[in-house]
């Protein structure tokens, strides 16, 4: 299960990645606007204000729902775990058991004998 939780991990982290690319993006995007003169300086200040807090929401969602899925994966190994556990104990313990509910004399008894004393 390890495995799996490294690639949670590693989603997550190509998640964050992916919205900090966008960022830049958007960034360059807004920069080469307004040295074209389509966006006025606070129109892009604004703009990019606007593109970092969506990318931080984002980013904080991500955490969160990578978090979740860990949490989940974890609650189903030990599940697993556990079942793995009765299954070994019950595969290698049948036979105390059954010793333990079998009468100690175990000699057949003739029907036709039964009330007769020895």
């Amino acid at each position: 299960m390890p495995d799996f939780g490294e690639g949670l991990r590693k989603i997550f982290l190509a998640g964050v990645g992916a919205l900090a690319a966008t960022a830049e993006k958007g960034q360059e995007l807004v920069n080469n606007l307004v040295a074209r003169g389509e966006l006025t300086v606070e129109q892009g200040k604004k703009l990019n204000s606007e593109l970092a807090h969506k990318a931080n929401e984002k980013s904080a969602s991500l955490k969160e729902q990578a978090q979740e899925a860990t949490q989940t994966m974890r609650d189903a190994a030990a599940g697993i775990k556990d079942q793995v556990q009765q299954t070994v104990k019950s595969v290698v313990e049948p036979d105390d058991e059954a010793d333990a509910e079998a009468p100690a004399d175990s000699t057949p008894v003739d029907p036709a004998n039964a009330g007769s004393a020895k």
